[in-house]
């Protein structure tokens, strides 16, 4: 009897896990394509990563090719593909700058773009590589230069919307993040990106709300655009306080004993977190990215025991800031000092993650690099110096010439 149970039981189970994976095989078949082809709008910060999934494609298309345009109906398309199946991109290896081409991903039917940038926005059409589009979004990504902190502790409040007429221009904030610290006082965040309403939006373009897209959106008019342009992306930050999980306390607490053992000498020192060492010549700029963090992740900074809070080290708070925490969540460095010694800690999503220990030398030779910033200035700086000289060279012959022809200028001969 019980042999005959455990056999109906197993047959229910794989009946259920065969109905489960048919159910995920007809997802397309659920979803049909539009008659008619529609732009969703999505709206994203610059250096994020976003997904655009294929809602729809027929039963008997086996791949997907996505396009992108800059603007509809334009002659140059580029082909996000290519045809033979692409070499997975991961975002830990895409740099900042990259060209598109090199920093997206095609994974079951979904389009992965790492690190956007303003330059991306566009529109994307997943569809066939004979040409046929059957799902289309238009993505705004908004620049972070300009972007707008708000600091709710300090009685600070958003940007007011703005009325033109019939255009409506206001931000649409994200959910507040999680605490970026556990056990001491934190911070979390929400980002608000640039929308507005209005009737005379182009109506191709799918919106969430009624004549409502992002301000970059291809639905609105050059006109709207322009109205628009000036409401940045703001940045609402305000404290916080939660408690550690236990098993993070219980952690802690073995950590402790530890490192009164080492300090007897039985021991060695343990640190809580992994810590990578690295060695900075003095005067140079530094940037230290958080391991696997993300620019909407709740990012912090510690060095030592010192709270790095974005109230005071975000940048744009103060123009002369030399250590300063970007949009990015990336610690900026700006001509090294042997003040900046010591041991910065990470924390993402109210957790510590990883330290890196600074040492500042005066002494070795600088590896130069055409990648560092301060080497491209450098450069940059002694070609203007160059033209600016051959230009006042030449403009005083050609004076010279011209006097001369003219004969309105003094003999300089002996």
């Amino acid at each position: 009897m019980n042999l005959a149970h455990t056999t109906v039981l197993l047959w229910v189970w794989g009946s259920l896990q065969a109905f489960e994976i048919v159910e995920k095989e007809n997802i397309f078949q659920r979803t049909p394509c539009p008659a008619f082809l529609m732009f969703d709008n999505a709206a994203y910060l610059a250096d994020m990563s976003f997904e655009l999934p294929c809602h729809c494609k027929p039963e008997d298309v086996s791949a997907v090719v996505w396009y992108y345009q800059k603007h509809l109906g334009s002659g140059h398309t580029k082909v996000l593909t290519d045809f033979d199946g692409r070499v997975l991109t991961e975002e830990a290896q895409v740099r900042v700058g990259s060209d598109m081409l090199v920093r997206f991903s095609i994974r079951m039917f979904s389009l992965l773009v790492f690190r956007a940038q303003p330059e991306d926005s566009g529109l994307y059409f997943c569809g066939t590589r004979k040409g046929d589009y059957f799902y289309a979004y238009d993505v705004d990504i908004q620049s972070s230069e300009g972007m707008v902190a708000t600091f709710k502790d300090q009685g600070q409040e958003p940007f007011e919307d703005e009325y033109h007429g019939s255009l409506h221009v206001f931000t649409t904030f994200w959910e507040w993040t999680p605490c970026d610290r556990c056990g001491v006082r934190g911070e979390q965040w929400r980002l608000g990106l640039c929308y507005l309403q209005s009737p005379d939006l182009s109506p191709r373009y799918r919106k969430t709300l009624p004549d409502v897209v992002s301000c970059g959106s291809r639905a609105v008019p050059s006109k709207l655009q322009a109205k628009a342009r000036h409401h940045t992306p703001e940045l609402l930050v305000r404290s916080c306080m939660v408690p550690c999980e236990k098993n993070k306390v219980v952690r802690e607490g073995i950590m402790a004993i530890f490192n009164y053992v080492s300090k007897v000498g039985s021991r060695p020192w343990v640190p809580k977190v992994p810590i990578q060492f690295h060695q900075q010549r003095l005067g140079h700029g530094l940037i230290i990215s958080c391991p696997g963090a993300r620019p909407e992740h709740a990012v912090a900074w510690d060095k030592d025991h010192q709270f790095l809070y974005r109230t005071q080290y975000l940048k744009g708070v103060n123009r002369s800031m030399r250590v300063f925490i970007d949009h990015g969540n990336h610690l900026h460095i700006r001509f090294t000092q042997l003040s900046d010694r010591g041991i910065y800690y990470c924390w993402r999503q109210g957790t510590q993650v990883a330290g890196f220990r600074l040492g500042v030398t005066s002494r070795g030779r600088y590896r130069v690099s055409f990648s560092d910033p301060e080497t491209r200035s450098a450069m940059e700086l002694t070609l203007i110096g160059y033209l600016l000289i051959t230009a006042v060279f030449v403009t005083i012959h050609l004076c010279r010439c011209c006097c001369y022809l003219f004969r309105c200028c003094p003999n300089f001969s002996p």
